[in-house]
């Protein structure tokens, strides 16, 4: 078993697409950066997670993926519609479920996302899942800001977080100040 990948160019540098082939898989990772920038990081991650470190680029794998991205970035897409494989605690995979159900253009604090799943006091465990995911954009993490509107938090930056919120169309008084 290897994770398929691919790259793509994005108005937030390039993205590094995984892809798990398996029977159950589905898209497993987006990371910042291209593949010989950020290799060493993946191949832990996915021996960690999938219990292997074998990466094989494979363009035709990602296709739908990178073609829902991009639509994204032009502004033709709001949703996405792919299958995912989420590898993490059942906490944090409960933590990122909640998050696709954050609207476009809308942001919720971690204390909306701790009493959405119904753990209003798990407002730090609901930060380390959001820190945690492997999917972001498509799995909306940028937009949970602090619970005083203040960005907070991004692992491709807050100035990706930014960008990505204001391509949204988000217009809150305070987040983006």
């Amino acid at each position: 078993m290897a994770i398929r990948y691919d790259e793509i160019d994005s108005p937030i540098g390039v993205l590094t697409l995984g892809w798990n082939a398996e029977a159950q898989g589905g898209l497993c990772q987006i990371e910042f950066g291209a593949f010989a920038d950020v290799e060493l990081k993946l191949r832990a991650w996915s021996e960690q997670r999938f219990g292997t470190g074998d990466w094989v680029r494979d363009p035709g794998a990602l296709s739908e993926a990178v073609g829902q991205l991009r639509a994204y970035f032009n502004g033709a897409r709001r949703t996405f519609d792919l299958p995912l494989d989420l590898r993490g605690t059942p906490f944090q995979i409960q933590v990122w479920k909640a998050l696709t159900d954050i609207p476009f253009g809308e942001v919720w604090s971690y204390k909306d996302v701790a009493v959405r799943i119904g753990s209003p006091k798990a407002v730090r465990a609901v930060g380390g899942a959001n820190n945690r995911n492997p999917v972001p954009i498509i799995v909306p993490c940028h937009r949970v800001i602090g619970a005083s509107g203040a960005m907070v938090g991004y692992g491709g930056g807050l100035h990706i977080k930014t960008f990505l919120l204001q391509h949204e169309g988000f217009s809150g008084k305070g987040a983006l100040a």
